[in-house]
């Protein structure tokens, strides 16, 4: 009972992606689906499992299984733009596939079961920005997050722009769009994460998908709380946040609540095991 109790996360996550892999497979007749969903929740479920087993490196297993696998396998070689352009690319298209139905799963409507996990397990902007040397922010956080609404509405834009133009060939200003789109984020993101001493700075300022998943992560189901009976308010799981979460306040108004990325450091880090 207790091993079952121990790694009911795990399986919830598996359970979940299987059954987005079975029921995408089974309605759109296509064993791609089967696969993707079933590949992403294994790997990460794998590192929810290495995590409770305590090994240091779980997270970053899982980002690198996730995030090259979308970035190289998905965006490079089958040429799919998995970036926001992609999601209104396919969505003004009616196409119900590839980077909406991404979307729909991983940052629509998935962050109300595992709130921005994508954050912090898959995205492959930040599987390289958490390479850099500043993992913990040394500076109080900046109100730069109104940066995010222009990025997204200006990805929105851009699209909408070569519909209305009837632009040709758009698949192929898509895939461009998507090399291009990750080249600036990658740039963008190590020049603020120097400029801040945040790896994280991206996330909380420029990235426009978390427009989506703000609002959902809200309502998460899966959350790091906090047993107020054994924290002894040393303030280590704040220190070690890299999104400047209070994970000792367990209302869903905690400060940057929404930002939590389920990375697992404040509970790694906490001396009393009260998280």
């Amino acid at each position: 009972m207790r091993y079952i109790k121990e790694y009911s996360r795990p399986l919830i996550i598996l359970l979940v992606f299987e059954i987005v892999a079975v029921t995408l497979w089974l309605t759109k007749n296509n064993l791609f689906y089967l696969f993707n969903f079933s590949y992403i929740g294994l790997s990460i479920s794998l590192g929810l499992f290495l995590f409770i087993r305590k090994y240091k490196h779980a997270r970053r297993i899982v980002q690198l299984l996730v995030g090259l696998y979308m970035l190289v396998y998905l965006g490079l070689i089958n040429r799919e733009n998995m970036q926001i352009e992609g999601f209104w690319y396919y969505l003004f298209t009616g196409v119900f596939e590839a980077a909406t139905i991404h979307y729909a799963v991983a940052k629509i409507f998935g962050p109300l079961i595992f709130g921005r996990g994508w954050c912090g397990y898959a995205c492959w902007t930040a599987m390289v920005l958490d390479f850099l040397p500043y993992k913990v922010p040394s500076a109080p956080r900046k109100n730069l997050g109104w940066i995010r609404y222009i990025t997204f509405a200006a990805s929105f834009l851009f699209v909408s722009a070569l519909f209305l133009a009837k632009v040709g060939n758009i698949e192929r200003i898509m895939f461009w769009a998507f090399i291009i789109g990750n080249i600036v984020y990658y740039t963008v993101g190590i020049m603020l994460a120097f400029m801040f001493w945040d790896n994280r700075a991206f996330c909380k300022y420029i990235c426009p998908i978390t427009i989506f998943l703000k609002p959902m992560s809200y309502f998460s189901l899966i959350r790091v709380k906090c047993n107020t009976d054994l924290c002894v308010s040393c303030g280590k799981c704040k220190r070690v946040c890299p999104m400047d979460v209070d994970v000792t306040d367990n209302s869903r108004k905690r400060k940057n609540g929404t930002e939590c990325i389920l990375c697992m450091e404040c509970v790694r880090n906490c001396p009393k095991g009260a998280l």
